[in-house]
């Protein structure tokens, strides 16, 4: 009688939002296949979720050129690593979870030597050099998707690309409860408030924070009962953020009561089982989203998330100027909007302010009339229910069918 074997998945993470993909995965494959095995690189949730861990996944968790460059030998070795292994382990796939600089060279190897390959989110192929798609088609058997714009771009190129649902979608309720996150939050009910979220990464909050909380005291100045929530990544974030206030113009007001500055380890979390710091940290900064009468916001995920919360939002933005000229010489940029909102939407139904445009005055200028307003116009909010309801989808499941189709097909 022949042995049976059950399906073998290796997959690699890099960064906390992979492991939280990666876990749903696992918990849609183990749904389809319950006897299957899971090995690669991940972290704690991918690990509970029953994957044998080969390697930590902060060992792939480096950002900003310098740090690259400095773990660039240790990165192609643990590559290498990898490689060796999957070859000697033979999956039935193995699965890239994000993280391209790492993933998408170890999977164009893996399918030279014959190895089923699928690379999970796409990356911002709409935005920066299209052509892209297919050179990621020559890496990946199929390219799982999180926004459903993101396969037609593939098909022009050859590529094999299913959109499965974004995650995000179903974190946010159809019409979040406003009263019950500024109750959470001990924020008063009639009050203005505004959330900032200059980034969550140090380089960013550098570049725009002292900007953005200038824009608020501006603001004050018009709302004199204006509270601002401000929502830190980290500890270090909020350190950053509490320099700045202490260094810009927020230092001459009397009142500092207005500024609440959320550090993860002083927040309290949602529900009692929030197994890290990441997870506490997205829902204290979704709560302050859907609390807050207007959001001003770093271009990024969080204005995917403003739009899901419903609330009026300014997205704004600052390179390095000579990188913003590299990338304006080269027409390295492929789109005349920004935020993922206007994205999606195809059209600007935000208020973007970047590069040279983003300065307080003009910052506090848009957000006004979204503070005395104190919700979003009708059509807006009727575009963003229907932006929210294109995304929804269970994506770990949606993912898992996608991955079991090539196990069926072959």
């Amino acid at each position: 009688m022949p042995e049976v074997r059950f399906p073998f998945f290796i997959l690699v993470a890099g960064e906390a939002s992979g492991d939280l993909l990666g876990a749903d995965l696992i918990a849609g494959l183990k749904a389809r296949f319950p006897d299957a095995r899971f090995a690669g690189i991940g972290g704690a949730r991918m690990r509970e979720a029953g994957m044998e861990i080969w390697h930590p996944m902060e060992r792939l968790s480096v950002m900003g050129l310098v740090e690259v460059l400095k773990h660039l030998p240790s990165l192609l070795a643990l590559r290498r690593a990898v490689f060796r292994r999957t070859l000697q382990e033979k999956p039935d796939v193995f699965i890239g979870i994000d993280a391209p600089d790492f993933n998408l060279g170890l999977e164009k190897k893996l399918k030279r030597a014959g190895l089923r390959t699928v690379h999970y989110v796409s990356p911002s192929i709409w935005a920066w050099r299209e052509n892209r798609a297919g050179k990621i088609g020559r890496s990946a058997d199929r390219v799982l998707c999180l926004f459903p714009m993101e396969p037609p771009i593939y098909a022009r190129h050859g590529v094999d690309a299913r959109f499965v649902g974004h995650p995000l979608a179903n974190a946010f309720a159809p019409h979040p409860d406003k009263a019950a996150a500024r109750r959470a939050l001990d924020l008063p009910d009639d009050a203005p408030v505004l959330a900032v979220l200059p980034g969550s990464r140090l380089g960013e909050i550098a570049r725009l924070g002292r900007d953005f909380l200038d824009a608020a005291v501006l603001l004050r100045r018009e709302f004199p009962h204006l509270r601002v929530v401000l929502p830190a990544a980290n500890a270090a974030c909020a350190d950053a953020v509490r320099a700045l206030a202490r260094d810009s113009r927020a230092q001459a007001r009397d009142d500092s009561a207005w500024l609440h500055i959320l550090s993860p380890h002083a927040a309290e979390p949602l529900r009692s089982d929030a197994a890290d710091e990441s997870e506490t940290t997205n829902r204290e900064s979704h709560r302050c989203m859907i609390a807050a009468d207007a959001i001003l916001l770093a271009s990024g995920t969080a204005a995917l998330e403003a739009m899901l919360a419903k609330r009026p939002m300014v997205v704004a933005y600052r390179i390095a100027p000579t990188t913003y000229r590299i990338v304006k010489a080269f027409g390295m940029l492929k789109t005349t909007v920004y935020s993922l909102p206007n994205i999606l939407a195809g059209r600007r139904i935000v208020p973007e302010l970047m590069q040279d445009d983003c300065t307080p005055p003009a910052l506090a200028a848009t957000l006004a009339p979204m503070l005395q307003a104190r919700a979003l116009p009708p059509d807006t909010l009727a575009e963003f229910v229907r932006i929210h309801e294109s995304l929804r989808g269970d994506a770990g499941h949606g993912a898992a069918a996608a991955i079991a189709q090539m196990l069926d097909r072959s």
